[in-house]
């Protein structure tokens, strides 16, 4: 027996209404997708440490979240794990025309803008009435990838900035609009202005051809690690957080950094 035909009969018995587990029962797509959404990031995680046995066991928690979602569509006669294989198989050989068609190959960003007028003629032949340039968004994925995605999408019908020194003063002039909404003291408008400016980053890291998401998951690891190296040369010389000032803990932190870069 083939391992995935294993796993969809172990899923298939899981749920069993008589003998199944009383918890795979009574979730539906709901109950689900919050684990679905956490296996994803759990794989990107595996990914970035580098982790090749835990991004094995990351795709395997993973592929059973499309399992879960494919035997409760199943049950319900809606479409099975073979219809979603399926499906994915004839999209990719549709959108890859210059693989599989004979087309010309042409450069990557050619390919991004062609993979967005294939996605662009599919909703129309779903009749999905949504034509617009931001079409297809999906409006729940994280804030940044969501602006990353926006910004691109408004890129292609030539909604965007030149270059990089026209995004770079963007961010100036949010930051000065930050500053006024402070000496305002309004701190509704203050919100809105960060807002702002952390769109003309993301738009700034794409014009730099670096993915914000990615970009901000390596700060924040960075940032964690040598913050954890600072905890722990005061514990081993037996200083507490309060018994530093901050220019001392900037110091302290000024020679982890020197010696992690």
């Amino acid at each position: 027996m083939r391992n995935i035909d294993k796993l969809l009969q172990t899923m298939a018995a899981l749920r069993d209404p008589q003998r199944g587990c009383p918890w795979d029962i009574e979730q539906d797509f709901a109950s689900i997708a919050p684990y679905t959404i956490e296996e994803a990031y759990e794989v990107a995680d595996a990914i970035e440490r580098g982790d090749m046995d835990e991004l094995r066991s990351e795709l395997g928690d993973l592929l059973l979240q499309v399992v879960f979602h494919s035997q409760m569509a199943s049950e319900m006669q809606l479409f099975g794990f073979d219809d979603v294989a399926g499906a994915i198989s004839d999209k990719l050989i549709r959108r890859h025309p210059h693989v599989f068609a004979g087309n010309a190959p042409g450069t990557a960003d050619e390919q991004h803008k062609a993979w967005e007028l294939h996605k662009a003629a599919e909703r129309d032949v779903a009749g999905k009435t949504d034509k617009g340039a931001l079409a297809g968004l999906t409006n729940n994925l994280p804030a940044l990838t969501l602006a990353s995605k926006t910004s691109k999408k408004a890129a292609l019908v030539g909604f965007d900035w030149e270059n990089p020194d026209q995004v770079i003063d963007k961010i100036h002039e949010e930051l000065a609009e930050i500053n006024e909404a402070r000496t305002a003291g309004d701190q509704a408008q203050i919100a809105e202005e960060v807002g702002d400016l952390l769109l003309a980053v993301t738009n700034l890291a794409r014009h730099l051809k670096v993915n914000p998401e990615q970009a901000l998951r390596n700060a924040n690891r960075k940032f964690i690690g040598r913050f954890q190296k600072l905890e722990s040369s005061l514990n081993e010389a037996g200083e507490e957080w309060g018994d530093m000032n901050l220019e001392q803990l900037e110091a302290r932190w000024q020679s982890i950094k020197s010696k992690s870069d």
